[in-house]
């Protein structure tokens, strides 16, 4: 049976989730009879001592565990050799900063399993965050669009609104969310931001999240057509309208003759071109959450913000919230990461530039690239209760075997990256990424 061991996450001081929580922990122990080493750490949500009484061991060298787990990226000076690491290693795209990562786990003989290529038949996750990154990447994208409003001298209800990692937790995010909506049934919406529109783009765990959030809120639905005369509707001063963004509303074949088909965009996207532009006039705000590579059109460029935003004039489209997080991908304007102590800053479209704060002509964009952090104990529990059920047919599994005889539950397997050092083969295509980065 293989010892399994839990990381302490050191991306940064505000990633404080684990893969399992203690109670899970326990549970694995208790009923599976597996062997946890956890390393300590001041950070995490979860005290060193609550994984102690769950019968783990606490301790710094992870040596003896056999498979690895953590949440984030593992600095390359912190693998070791012959280990199988199961994380979100941000690779699949052939991401360049984390080439070398991945390059010394090949080197070491290492297995790599990563959470994101954990799908069912329908090519959906299994093991996820994204509920939560919804949850709080609305809730920072909401406190962006207060600000920005109050600093253009318009008093709004989202005036109050936190951060997400100030609530504490997801009872106290609700709780307020909801006290903002009865203000604004009480009192209705400015006039000046009439119609009030959220736009969002997919309808995946990410968009699920953002929904669970505002659906607290005075939110009536509408389609995509129905946006251009919004302005003429009379319920427009008590409801804030909330529009999903699905792919035939985002894309359109380059070929009009043919109609839309949603498996041929994704087996071939260079077949398809963005229809998405002609929406943002109409919206208050974009809250992105759709998956994104290079292979597929771009939602905002850089081109429509400057003719959206001509001559450094107003628009109405004060905030992007990017909880997808793609550097110049789908949001084309989402230049950097943010972090949960400084979420936002300023695109200026006509310097291509980033201005710190919510001060400015351009949109707000909201690009924190690790949102869950900022719940993590939810997170946490939400993630490892997927997390749990795959962790003893993986410890009883020997590994080492031909990766052809490797007898894993088949969304686990399909996971697998890298197999005691090669590739696997459907990720062979890696190779071109890493011959590049070397």
């Amino acid at each position: 049976m293989n010892k399994l061991g839990i990381r302490r996450e050191t991306k940064n001081r505000w990633e404080r989730r684990a893969p399992l929580d203690p109670v899970q922990v326990q549970r694995l122990i208790n009923d599976n009879g597996l062997e946890f080493i956890v390393q300590p750490s001041d950070l995490r949500v979860f005290s060193d001592a609550s994984y102690r009484e769950a019968g783990a061991t606490v301790t710094e060298d992870l040596s003896n565990a056999d498979i690895i787990l953590g949440v984030k990226e593992i600095p390359s000076f912190e693998l070791e050799s012959n280990k199988t690491y199961m994380f979100f290693s941000h690779t699949i795209k052939g991401q360049p900063h984390n080439m070398g990562m991945l390059k010394k786990i090949m080197d070491l003989g290492c297995t790599l399993i990563d959470y994101e290529k954990v799908v069912d038949e329908n090519n959906r996750r299994l093991i996820f965050f994204g509920w939560h990154a919804g949850i709080a990447g609305v809730v920072d994208s909401l406190w962006a669009l207060g600000r920005r409003l109050e600093w253009e001298g318009l008093r709004n209800p989202f005036s109050s609104i936190m951060r997400a990692h100030e609530y504490g937790n997801l009872h106290n995010i609700r709780e307020h969310i909801s006290s903002i909506g009865r203000m604004i049934v009480s009192y209705g919406i400015p006039y000046t931001l009439r119609p009030f529109v959220i736009g969002i783009s997919g309808s995946g765990n990410v968009s699920k999240g953002v929904q669970d959030i505002l659906d607290l809120l005075p939110v009536k639905e509408v389609s995509p057509q129905e946006l251009p005369n919004l302005k003429n509707r009379k319920d427009s001063g008590q409801n804030i309208y909330k529009v999903v963004f699905n792919e035939i509303d985002m894309v359109e074949r380059v070929d009009a003759a043919e109609p839309f088909n949603l498996k041929e965009y994704y087996d071939h996207p260079e077949r398809y071109r963005s229809r998405f532009s002609q929406y943002l006039p109409f919206m208050t705000m974009l809250l992105n959450c759709i998956y994104w590579d290079a292979r597929y059109p771009r939602l905002v460029t850089k081109e429509r913000l400057k003719e959206l935003y001509s001559e450094h004039r107003p628009a109405k489209l004060r905030v992007i919230g990017d909880i997808s997080c793609d550097i110049e991908g789908a949001v084309e304007a989402t230049i950097k990461p943010t972090t949960p102590e400084d979420p936002v800053y300023v695109y200026e479209p006509w310097e291509d530039t980033a201005l710190p704060g919510w001060r400015g002509s351009g949109p707000v964009i909201m690009a924190v690239d690790n949102l869950p952090c900022e719940i993590p104990e939810e997170s946490s529990e939400y993630f490892g209760d997927r997390l749990k059920g795959f962790l003893p047919h993986i410890a009883a599994t020997d590994l080492s075997t031909d990766f052809s005889s490797l007898k894993l539950p088949k969304p686990i397997k399909n996971a697998v990256i890298v197999h005691n050092g090669q590739l696997t083969p459907v990720y062979s295509y890696l190779e071109r990424s890493l011959e590049r980065k070397g």
